[in-house]
């Protein structure tokens, strides 16, 4: 099926409500603009955010204001040892009525919001991460045996804090790809921590205004999101997208003795991206197109968002821990090869 092409309009609104939002944003985050701007990537082309940084730093402060802005229903949920899975999902519990009947009602967890934070995530059981999992993948929740659906849109960034691990439950790899970006935050610098402090103690507070109108706002956020799936691919950028992801596989794991990409793949990856990966790529790519003003993806679109779509994707094995190589050199080295394949 031919998918339509969008009009100047379709594109002009977009990147219209996305700068609008952006620069509310701003008026209470300080710095960041790279990041905040991945996370409204991913959120506008209805993926999930797995966001790592030391405490203090402004992950609750991103995702609320970003609520604000947009006019949405926002929860936040710290996710701790003892936490159970109805904490989040939500239980039924006994109700009798004025009659005298008794019957069993279904009480709605702080799952049941547009946007949530999952702070320190990696701090529950499996068995609690898997029940926000579900909801992230399935968009609804079950409870007892009866599913009951999340409103759209719906958003998880879910936190990772790097210090502390005593005590913390490692994501497997599998439920780190239903993030479709992961995102670093970075200490802030010394200009930033002086506008962060001056910002913040004076009797003046910055506050949003609401890019959009309550009533439509989820309505409004479905539209935008039904533009970027409009974006047009190229049969070649779909190829460049899958070569990209299987050079972070090693050959053998690859199965086909095409050794091309390997050197520090061979070396330092165990698992590379899965399809979900190349699916991430694709769905970013078309956001960042649609900013610069175009209704169709390009190769440079989907390298700008590699590294947030492929960073949690690439499993390293003990060798790249003993030699110090992180995620990010493995995909800017793949990210040269694919470039020289193409030339």
């Amino acid at each position: 099926m031919t998918t339509p092409s969008l009009g100047t309009a379709a594109i002009a609104d977009f990147n219209d409500t996305f700068a609008a939002v952006r620069r509310e944003v701003a008026k209470v985050i300080v710095g960041h603009e790279q990041v905040v701007e991945t996370i409204l990537t991913a959120f506008f082309a209805g993926g999930h955010v797995l966001i790592e940084g030391v405490p203090g730093i402004g992950k609750t402060l991103i995702v609320r204001s970003l609520a604000e802005a947009l006019n949405l229903s926002f929860s936040r949920i710290q996710f701790t040892v003892d936490l159970m899975p109805a904490d989040i999902t939500g239980t039924r519990v006994l109700n009798e009525g004025a009659d005298g009947r008794r019957d069993f009602a279904f009480v709605p967890g702080p799952v049941f919001a547009h946007l949530l934070l999952a702070d320190e995530i990696n701090r529950a059981t499996p068995k609690t991460q898997s029940a926000l999992l579900e909801a992230m993948a399935e968009q609804q929740v079950t409870v007892a045996g009866t599913s009951y659906p999340l409103a759209p849109p719906f958003f998880v960034l879910a936190t990772l804090n790097p210090i502390e691990m005593e005590g913390t439950y490692h994501l497997p790899e599998a439920q780190l790809d239903r993030f479709l970006f992961k995102v670093l935050l970075a200490y802030p610098s010394q200009a930033e921590l002086e506008r962060i402090i001056g910002s913040t103690t004076g009797a003046d507070v910055p506050r949003i205004q609401p890019v959009l109108e309550r009533e439509r706002a989820a309505g409004r956020v479905e539209e935008l999101k039904r533009v970027v799936r409009h974006v047009l691919v190229a049969p070649q950028i779909e190829r460049y997208v899958a070569a990209l992801v299987r050079l972070t596989v090693p050959a053998a794991a690859r199965g086909d003795g095409d050794a091309r990409g390997e050197d520090d793949v061979a070396r330092y990856v165990a698992y590379g991206a899965s399809p979900r990966g190349g699916q991430a790529l694709l769905l970013g790519g078309k956001v960042r197109a649609l900013l610069d003003g175009r209704a169709h993806v390009t190769v440079e679109d989907v390298d700008q968002v590699a590294l947030a779509a492929l960073r949690h994707r690439v499993v390293l094995n003990f060798a790249a821990e003993a030699a110090a190589v992180a995620p990010a050199q493995i995909i800017e080295s793949v990210l040269a090869k694919a470039r020289r394949m193409r030339a």
